[in-house]
């Protein structure tokens, strides 16, 4: 597996922290929705401050990084800082 490099790894939840995904730095993800741990997993690929996803069903959907923000498929998901 590829190792990304950008510095948009980590953590990024809605602001009621209902969806969180992992953007995990070998270019896989795990989102997580309210109680379920692990709801979608996949890749992602970043070019620039554009994000492309593909979960493991073959599903894919994009985003976009804006001024720290990341606005994927009508959802607005902060970074979480720990």
């Amino acid at each position: 597996m590829k190792k990304t490099d950008h510095s948009y790894t980590g953590l990024w939840v809605t602001k009621d922290r209902y969806i969180r995904h992992e953007l995990l730095p070998e270019g896989r993800y795990v989102e997580a929705r309210g109680n379920v741990g692990c709801a979608y997993t996949g890749n992602y690929q970043i070019t620039g401050d554009h994000i492309e996803y593909q979960d493991d069903t073959g599903f894919t959907a994009d985003g976009d990084f804006q001024n720290g923000i990341l606005y994927h498929a009508g959802m607005v998901l902060y970074r979480e800082n720990s």
